[in-house]
């Protein structure tokens, strides 16, 4: 407290509240700010009967007189101004921490200016308006100008007290007041209302947050926001208004707002979120577009609170209107010399089909795509829209225009405090000086997302330097890159297993992915160490290197133990977007031990250690929707292993596989009904008169073909009924994902399918199958079943329940296969 005050307002008489004469103050009255260290500030009835006292009879004639200057003669200011005279200095008392000099430099009145009140004034507002002083005199004393101030404290630290839910750093972000700043009522009043809108946003809306202030001496003090966070308020109901043509529970499916419920602990999606509603709001419109209904309006959202704070009742209304079909279908070209036929193809809506606004949006986009490869940079497709609502059918046309002619200037990029700008610069399809491309901009920021460096990406537009000019900004936020797994789980064919592993995918901000990892299982151990630059030298090259050891139990499957330790070195290049080849040479020492005694005399007779040198490539086709989660397009693989590089074996290995996605949302009205076809087939030549090893050979079951074990079915010692793989192999799956009957929130999704495969040609004149009796049967073998997906907050989990439909006697089967691991 300044000198003189003793815990109150010191007894002056009316000369301190405004009676004296030449004295400017003005008084703040933010809201208070309790203190630890005594009672909040308060006027007792004596203070305020004495400023009333004191300041009556001073108003009264200013009042009186402010009413005779209403219209001052136009020589009154200059008679003034002479009478006060000229400012010769200007002093400052009460400072501490703030220059002299700089307190001056916010006054308007200067030294040798003509005394103006008006000015001084203006002064006072304007020191107050700099936050840095609590109490702020200023008067005329002579020539003179005197300004006392009083300075705010300085935060010395801020801190956080009951708050479980929300973290300090998540808090501190949020909050303006920062250590070593300026202390303000307004400042810790704003971040309180912050604090509150930040739970009120995790659904938390009964959060109470008291700011507290602990003195300390030096003029600072610490800043202590007490929270009691409450209860989260869920949502207790979904209503909707309006629906005739699907349910609420159907709606309900669509929103991303859910109702609590006991299993949504690991969720959030039933807290109450202001912003989500608006969301909620697109979801439904898109859900109505995407099934024919082209006057859909989504009228209103609101949410009520109920009365205890406890719960949200959510209401949307809405105007479902007709359903409608599609009528004509038709492309038109503006631009010169490109047929509208020759990209007619591209539109896969027909006529007598249902309206679907995602189909119409897609059409559109795969129009200007194709158009932009044809050579066309500024292309606008636009699909025109004329509703006939008597017989509810829609006419589409979709027309092919020249856009604008406009040129990238430049691509500025914000918010990378970590990742070097060429990092993300190498990942857009556009470069500065060529003709904006909106579906390369789109691709770019896709490219840019799939780093998974960035927890958002944004890309936006400006006008350029020049009208035909624009400048791209992308705006990241960054991610945590970082990963320490441990883990743990169980699977059929590995048996329980740990994991531990450490992981960078943006070394030093470069990029650069490395990691180590350990995994020790019953069936198989694995140690990798791999450090992988997709840009090498910043070009279009993906290098890498991987060192590796691998400890396998094959003892129930071929009677032995196999061990491998090696070094890959690798690299890959693009040559689009889809296409893409991949080289890697391995050197391995490979060790086959620990063979059973009752062992099939082949087995036994490939004990020992070989050197595996190996050339291999591989070509990848990919035009999947989702490499993570495909459900439209494909992916086709082509890969050759040559050995014979030195080392001890020598061999060509050719495989080729793919896969196919088929949605029928449009059929099926539900995104998780996705059809998926693969296939694969797979040979092994010998090379150099050089026998192969068994663990160079293709095996069958488990995995590749459900129903049957791990190498259950394929050529076989029918005396000690051990698998001894073969030279070729087919494969081919179906597989229908479809969604159960249960909250989508949960992950979980149901499978059927039917796996066939066929594993042959055993090269029966190896010397160790001399008198051993060997089935090698290369007929096809069938696998049918069902099974479930769940993605859980414990990791992916795994189950089915296969049936071998078609086997041979001596096959090994499998009804049930489960898998079930985790990372965190």
């Amino acid at each position: 407290m300044p000198p003189g005050h003793a815990g109150g307002i010191p007894d002056r008489g009316c000369s301190g509240w405004g009676g004296g004469a030449g004295v400017l103050r003005l008084f703040s009255a933010p809201p208070a700010i309790p203190s630890r260290t005594g009672p909040n500030l308060s006027l007792s009835p004596r203070v305020l009967l004495l400023a009333t006292a004191c300041l009556t009879p001073a108003l009264l004639p200013i009042a009186a007189d402010a009413q005779s200057r209403a219209r001052p003669p136009a020589h009154a200011a200059p008679q003034r101004a002479a009478a006060d005279g000229i400012v010769q200095a200007i002093d400052i008392r009460g400072n501490q921490r703030i220059e002299a000099d700089t307190i001056r430099s916010y006054m308007l009145l200067q030294p040798g200016d003509v005394f103006d009140a008006d000015r001084l004034d203006r002064s006072l507002k304007s020191l107050f308006a700099t936050g840095l002083f609590k109490d702020v005199q200023v008067r005329h004393e002579g020539n003179r100008v005197v300004v006392e101030v009083q300075e705010n404290p300085i935060v010395n630290r801020v801190a956080f007290e009951g708050n479980r839910k929300i973290s300090d750093d998540v808090l501190r972000n949020e909050v303006q007041m920062r250590a070593r700043a300026v202390f303000t009522p307004q400042a810790v009043q704003a971040d309180r209302q912050r604090i509150q809108e930040l739970y009120a946003r995790r659904g938390r809306f009964a959060a109470v947050v008291e700011p507290k202030l602990i003195e300390l001496d030096q003029n600072r003090v610490d800043v202590i926001y007490e929270i009691q966070e409450g209860d989260a308020a869920l949502v207790a109901r979904i209503n909707f208004v309006g629906n005739h043509e699907y349910s609420d529970s159907k709606l309900r499916e669509i929103v991303a707002t859910k109702e609590q419920a006991w299993y949504r602990i690991f969720s959030s999606s039933d807290q109450f979120d202001p912003e989500r509603l608006s969301f909620d709001r697109e979801l439904l419109r898109r859900f109505y577009l995407r099934n024919g209904y082209a006057d859909i309006q989504i009228t209103n959202a609101t949410a009520e609170l109920a009365p205890d704070r406890s719960g949200f009742f959510i209401t949307y209304t809405l105007d479902e209107g007709p359903r409608y079909k599609v009528g004509k279908v038709d492309v038109i070209s503006n631009l010169r010399n490109l047929d509208a036929t020759s990209v007619r193809r591209l539109v896969d809506i027909d006529t007598d089909d249902w309206y679907d606004g995602d189909s119409v949006e897609r059409v559109a986009q795969s129009l200007q795509d194709a158009v932009n490869l044809r050579g066309y940079p500024f292309v606008d497709v636009q699909p025109r829209i004329q509703r006939d609502r008597e017989a509810r059918r829609v006419d589409l046309t979709f027309e092919i225009n020249e856009a604008p002619r406009v040129y990238v200037e430049r691509i500025d990029i914000n918010g990378n405090t970590r990742t070097q700008d060429r990092v993300i610069r190498r990942e857009f399809r556009i470069a500065e000086g060529d003709a904006f491309n909106a579906a390369q901009i789109r691709r770019s920021r896709q490219r840019i997302r799939d780093l998974g460096y960035f927890s958002d990406v944004q890309v936006s537009s400006a006008p350029g330097s020049a009208p035909d000019r624009a400048v791209l900004t992308t705006q990241v936020a960054e991610r945590a890159t970082g990963e320490v797994s441990i883990g743990g789980g169980y699977s059929t064919d590995a048996g329980a297993l740990a994991d531990v592993g450490l992981r960078e995918r943006n070394l030093l901000g470069t990029g650069i992915d490395g990691r180590i990892n350990g995994t020790l299982a019953q069936r198989r151990s694995q140690l990798d160490l791999s450090v992988t630059d997709p840009y090498f030298l910043d070009r279009n090259l993906a290098a890498g290197v991987d060192i590796f050891f691998v400890q396998r139990n094959l003892l129930s499957i071929s009677a032995y133990r196999e061990r491998r330790a090696g070094f890959a070195l690798r690299a890959g290049y693009a040559f689009n977007d889809r296409l893409r080849q991949t080289w890697a040479y391995t050197l391995t020492d490979r060790e086959v031990y620990d063979i059973a005694q009752n062992a099939s005399r082949y087995i036994q007779e490939q004990k020992g250690e070989t050197l595996l040198s190996q050339l291999g490539q591989t070509l990848t086709y990919d035009f999947r929707d989702s490499i993570i989660d495909p459900r439209r397009g494909g992916v086709v693989r082509v890969g050759t292993d040559f050995a014979g590089l030195g080392g001890d074996v020598a061999y060509i290995r050719a495989r080729l596989d793919g896969s196919y996605y088929i949605p029928f949302e449009q059929y099926l009205g539900d995104p998780d009904y996705v059809l998926s076809i693969s296939a694969g087939v797979g040979y092994l030549e010998p090379l150099f008169g050089k026998d192969e090893r068994i663990i160079d050979r293709f095996f069958l079951g488990g995995e590749n073909l459900r129903g049957f074990r791990i190498a259950g079915a394929g050529p076989r010692d029918l005396d000690t009924r051990d698998s001894l793989g073969g030279r070729f192999i087919w494969t081919q799956s179906t597989e229908m994902r479809y969604p159960l009957p249960l909250p989508a929130e949960l992950g979980l999704v149901g499978r059927a399918f039917v796996d066939v495969g066929a594993l042959s040609q055993l090269d029966k004149s190896s010397p160790g199958l001399a008198g051993v009796r060997i089935a090698d049967d290369g007929s096809p073998r069938v696998g049918a079943g069902v099974g479930i997906s769940w993605r859980s907050p414990f990791g992916l989990i795994n189950i089915d329940l296969a049936q071998a439909v078609v086997k041979k006697s001596y096959d090994e089967t499998q009804v049930f296969r489960f898998g079930f691991g985790t990372r965190f």
